[in-house]
């Protein structure tokens, strides 16, 4: 037996029951014309790599518009990202924030300009918090068939607005398109992972979702290329309207894979997403508080978020003092993005369909992690421009193919109230409190001690990054290896 294959040990009935542990549920009792399995070899060469994924694609008729989604969802928002980075690296502070906020800071003696990614931080953290709940109802009170939609049709809405704001030169319109942006980003690729669980069981998933994460890696790739190549043609405001025609895209990819989610639920008798799923609309955040696993989780995704948001501000500082204007740097972030999506797309590939398969979710989420303390362990001897820049690559580059992914399979084995709110609650408020508190504490150590300061706390904080990764590890142990769970079923 392939060690995918092992059956894992029934966890206590205590916890089983608060996750919805149903001993005898199948994982493979969807038609096989929908979910046929995808056998696992012992290596992946390129050319093993590209079989595997032509015999995926052809047994999984799910698994071609999970790619598409993804690569249409990440192809947007990379289109737009460099604009944001380039946004937030300004040094015009009139282009950034609007004239009122400029003339607080400056009547009580502050320079603006000085605290511009505290500042967004800081609003991005209020706005999650404000929205958690709004989020909670939508998806607590209408079915999925209406809640996937709506949320896709009120980016494509903003996106309009922003290309007039763009166009007319609105004052403080950086900001604005920075918070968005944001919002974007976290909700948008929670929706699509949590979607993902309702379509993929748990098997299925750690075999698949390497291909469709290269799916999006792709979709990274064309994104940034058309923001090198088109942006001092096209202008940026016409990067909105190109980012809201693979929008619309995705939306169509939702109602083609709308009948696998529904298949699985029907044939494993899981409670249908196709009415409301109910509950309180701050059940996301109680269940982290209520959950080892998800507090586990959550401590993962802080410390991750916290080196990365150490590289983040190192990077911005960079790019202010070598690239004076908006058009360069928007440029130089775009070959930033390259290079990670570049790297992701190779480990895709070629390692992580083959990790998760074999290994489960261990290494994946432990890999990246080493990689970061060796990389802030260099910094921090040596603290280059070329260093932080490679550090940053790889950085992501093992977030996006390998730690993401991971933790994504997880959420496959629990009840939609978890993937759906406890999962968008995490990557949402959890995430951009992580960031809040980080970008402070990068302006506190870099005031103290300049880079080197920030480097070390960048390996301490990797340390916890290592801890917290142990800690989901042996927490998921405890979850049913089977495809459905007790709570989730239909009565």
């Amino acid at each position: 037996m392939r060690s995918s294959d092992k059956p894992i040990a029934k966890p206590p009935l205590a916890h089983a029951a608060r996750v919805g542990y149903r001993p005898h549920a199948s994982t493979h009792a969807l038609p096989d014309a929908l979910m046929t399995s995808v056998p696992v070899t012992s290596t992946e060469s390129p050319a093993n790599a590209v079989s595997q994924a032509r015999a995926a694609f052809r047994e999984l008729p799910a698994l071609g518009w999970a790619f598409a989604y993804f690569f249409c969802l990440l192809t947007g928002y990379y289109v737009l990202r460099p604009v944001r980075e380039a946004m937030s690296a300004s040094s015009d502070v009139a282009a950034l924030f609007p004239q009122p906020m400029i003339d607080w800071f400056a009547a009580r003696g502050l320079v603006l300009g000085e605290f511009v990614l505290q500042t967004l931080y800081t609003c991005t953290f209020i706005i999650m918090l404000l929205l958690q709940p709004v989020y909670g109802a939508l998806v607590s009170r209408f079915p999925r068939r209406v809640f996937l939609p709506v949320i896709y049709a009120f980016f494509i809405a903003c996106l309009l607005v922003f290309h007039v704001a763009f166009t007319q030169e609105w004052p403080g319109r950086g900001m604005a398109f920075f918070l968005w942006l944001t919002v974007f980003n976290l909700f948008a690729v929670t929706v699509f992972w949590s979607f993902m669980a309702d379509v993929f069981s748990d098997v299925q998933a750690r075999r698949v979702y390497g291909f469709i994460g290269a799916g999006g890696t792709i979709g990274a790739f064309l994104g940034p290329t058309l923001v090198t190549f088109f942006v001092k043609h096209a202008g940026i405001a016409n990067l909105m309207l190109i980012s809201a025609g693979f929008l619309i895209a995705c939306a169509f990819c939702i109602f083609r894979l709308r009948p696998y989610a529904v298949a699985r639920e029907t044939t494993n008798k899981l409670a249908s997403g196709e009415v409301p799923m109910g509950g309180s609309v701050l059940a996301g955040l109680k269940l982290i508080a209520k959950e080892p696993l998800l507090r586990a989780m959550a401590l993962l995704q802080i410390a991750g978020v916290g080196v990365g948001s150490l590289l983040y501000s190192e990077q911005n500082i960079i790019a202010r003092t070598f690239y004076p204007d908006d058009v360069a740097r928007a440029a130089f972030f775009g070959w930033i993005d390259l290079g990670v999506n570049g790297l992701a797309l190779v480990i895709q590939l070629l390692f992580t369909r083959t990790l998760l398969s074999r290994y489960g979710v261990a290494p994946a989420i432990l890999i990246p992690i080493i990689g970061i303390m060796i990389g802030f362990s260099l910094l921090a001897a040596s603290p280059l421009p070329i260093f932080v820049a490679m550090t940053q690559i790889a950085s992501r580059a093992g977030e996006f193919s390998l730690n993401k992914p991971a933790r994504e399979t997880i959420f496959t084995r629990v009840g939609r109230e978890w993937r759906y709110k406890a999962g968008a609650a995490i990557d949402t408020v959890v995430y951009r409190g992580g960031d809040l508190t980080f970008v402070w504490l990068h302006k506190l150590f870099s005031t103290l001690g300049g880079s080197t300061a920030v480097f070390l706390a960048g390996i301490a904080t990797s340390v916890g990054f290592l801890f917290a990764g142990l800690q989901v590890i042996r927490e998921q142990k405890h979850l049913p290896a089977t495809d459905a769970t007790e709570s989730e079923r239909a009565p």
